[in-house]
């Protein structure tokens, strides 16, 4: 038997557990063309609320996983090989070539980081980095949720692509003191500590070049207040946003990106997915060699799916949010 987590209703606000349901179903067999992958990690990712919003009711919501194929009748998935999927929120999975990604085992590089910085999420730090904000050597950055996946991915590439200053924000002093001791941040700000705006302008007294906006809100309206002239903005999600989607995504100095001739940018990693061995390229060589770490916590058993989530949602995470099978 599988066991399978589905949706069963929408959220109003913040998501709750009786939204969703366990259900244990037979085992797929795979048809000709297909395998059966057991899956070993599942991704947990902020961008799973929205899609609570949208995706249909009563089967297993979508996800990055990654699992090894166990049974297959499909050329070039052989049993044994381990693949990158989407068919989260599952035990097992069927899938065909086009549907996956073989992976190879690198020595010194974990399985998991496929799903982290070798994954979706440092794909979009890499992104938003070299192709949106553009980062050039010895400028400032100021990423926020720099506790969470993309934000650590961000601040640990910002590094390493030579940038001069790296200020994160997140929610308490541990994770902030977490930022610097063990992600390489120059700086972090506790933004529940109040008035983030001022925090952030006494942390970056020469302002910053580059902000990389996962939150939206009231940082966004802080990064444009230190912003100096001709600065980038990086905008990968707002998680302010996603449990309140009528709320103004708007901030009051929006203006000011006239007056200072910024660059704002939203995008998709999904636009960018060509990238993916120049981010291999860039990463493998340095989590070999401790240069980039990989930073995440891992939940145990299919069983805790939805408590990850809940949780990831309300920051009980730091770095990447996974659930291990």
């Amino acid at each position: 038997m599988s066991l399978v987590v589905h949706q069963v209703a929408r959220p109003l606000g913040a998501p709750t557990s009786d939204q969703f349901a366990y259900l244990e179903v037979p085992t797929p067999v795979p048809a000709t063309g297909e395998a059966l992958v057991q899956n070993l990690y599942l991704s947990v990712d902020p961008y799973m609320r929205e899609a609570m919003d949208e995706d249909e009711l009563g089967t297993p919501m979508e996800g990055r996983s990654i699992g090894r194929v166990v049974r297959s009748s499909a050329p070039g998935l052989d049993v044994g090989h381990l693949v990158f999927h989407r068919q989260g929120w599952r035990s097992h999975a069927i899938v065909t070539p086009s549907d996956v990604r073989v992976l190879p085992e690198v020595p010194g590089v974990p399985l998991s980081a496929y799903l982290g910085v070798l994954g979706g999420t440092g794909l979009s730090a890499y992104v938003g980095l070299t192709r949106v904000a553009r980062l050039q050597p010895g400028e400032a950055v100021f990423v926020s949720a720099a506790a969470g996946a993309v934000g650590g991915a961000v601040g640990q590439f910002a590094r390493q692509l030579g940038a001069g200053r790296i200020i994160g924000s997140t929610g308490t002093a541990a994770k902030a003191a977490h930022l610097v001791s063990n992600l390489g941040f120059d700086a972090a700000v506790d933004y529940s500590a109040g008035d983030l705006a001022a925090r952030l302008a006494a942390t970056a007294p020469g302002g910053i070049d580059v902000y990389f906006d996962n939150v939206g809100g009231s940082h966004l309206e802080a990064a444009i207040d230190v912003l100096r002239d001709h600065g980038r903005i990086a905008w990968c999600g707002a998680v302010a946003q996603y449990n309140a989607p009528t709320a103004p995504a708007a901030p009051r100095n929006l203006f000011a990106i006239v007056a200072k001739r910024l660059r704002l940018e939203g995008f998709l990693v999904r636009d960018y997915q060509h990238l993916q061995s120049e981010l291999e390229t860039f990463v493998v060589p340095r989590l070999r060699d401790g240069r980039i770490v990989v930073d995440e916590t891992v939940v145990d058993g299919l069983t805790n799916m939805v408590d990850a989530f809940l949780s990831m949602l309300s920051g009980g995470n730091i770095g990447k949010m996974l659930v291990r099978l």
